[in-house]
């Protein structure tokens, strides 16, 4: 049984992860794992699970928070479906794959993974900059074979993909808010392929703490959603009202100091 102190954190992590996704418009898988891990760290479970329980969970959340974000960007007609159904088989395969990899990686590896994909994600927020539409989109092989690089990359962090779709589909020519649309719907089956897989790819021991399926630690899973869920709209409100640029390069600047963290954690190891 989960502690009242477990709990609660879980609570305040998912309330601060979908505020800050709302209102910065990041993937709250960035913060969600460093901090999963810092709670479960001291709930019994084995030092080498952590990361990929921590990432498998984050990833899952995507399952709840996709929907409306999903649902918000197609009533505005910002959703190009057809791009999305040619990037869709390419993305569940690729983070079925993903899934499988980083239930089979050292746990300091995939720490380092994610430290790196903290500091590509800090490095985009302080720069700021947008590829220039430089081609078409690809054929149908070709849109299958990104949404696999796509799938693969979303999958070992627990990210719903927009950090890789959104700059691709920039530099093919979508429009800014069409790319962020379309990303959004890529998120649902980014972490239902990805969650299956981490299920799937959990390791069969005894003696864990009840609540998990594969890697995916159910009763995070349940406060973290339910959390965000709520905090996610209020933090997209209240970014009309704020600097959101200056609040990123400030953010950014946290997030190197938690890929500096997870790097030390990965090097101890």
């Amino acid at each position: 049984m989960l502690s009242p102190t477990l709990i609660a954190g879980l609570l305040l992590l998912g309330a601060c992860g979908g505020f800050l996704a709302g209102l910065l418009g990041i993937g709250g898988g960035m913060i969600l794992v460093p901090f999963i891990v810092l709670l479960l760290e001291h709930q019994g479970f084995p030092p080498a699970l952590l990361i990929k329980i921590a990432v498998a969970t984050s990833l899952a959340t995507i399952l709840f928070t996709s929907l409306s974000s999903l649902r918000a960007h197609h009533g505005r007609g910002a959703v190009r479906w057809r791009v999305a159904a040619g990037l869709a088989p390419g993305i569940v395969a690729g983070s079925l794959l993903g899934a499988q990899l980083a239930g089979a990686m050292p746990a300091g590896l995939l720490t380092m993974v994610f430290a790196g994909f903290l500091g590509y994600s800090a490095t985009q927020m302080l720069i700021d900059r947008k590829p220039r539409p430089g081609r078409q989109l690809p054929g149908p092989a070709g849109l299958a074979g990104v949404g696999g690089v796509i799938g693969a990359a979303s999958a070992l962090v627990g990210a719903g993909g927009a950090f890789l779709s959104v700059p691709f589909m920039t530099w093919c020519n979508l429009p800014i808010h069409q790319a962020v649309g379309t990303a959004a719907a890529l998120g649902f089956p980014i972490a239902l392929a990805g969650t299956a897989g981490y299920m799937l790819a959990g390791p069969q021991l005894t003696g864990l703490p009840p609540g998990l399926l594969g890697y995916v630690y159910l009763p995070a899973l349940a406060a973290l959603a339910a959390a965000s869920m709520l905090t996610a709209p209020l933090g997209a409100r209240v970014s009309h009202a704020l600097n959101v640029a200056q609040l990123k390069r400030v953010f950014a600047l946290l997030l190197y100091g938690i890929a500096a963290w997870m790097l030390w954690r990965a090097l101890r190891t």
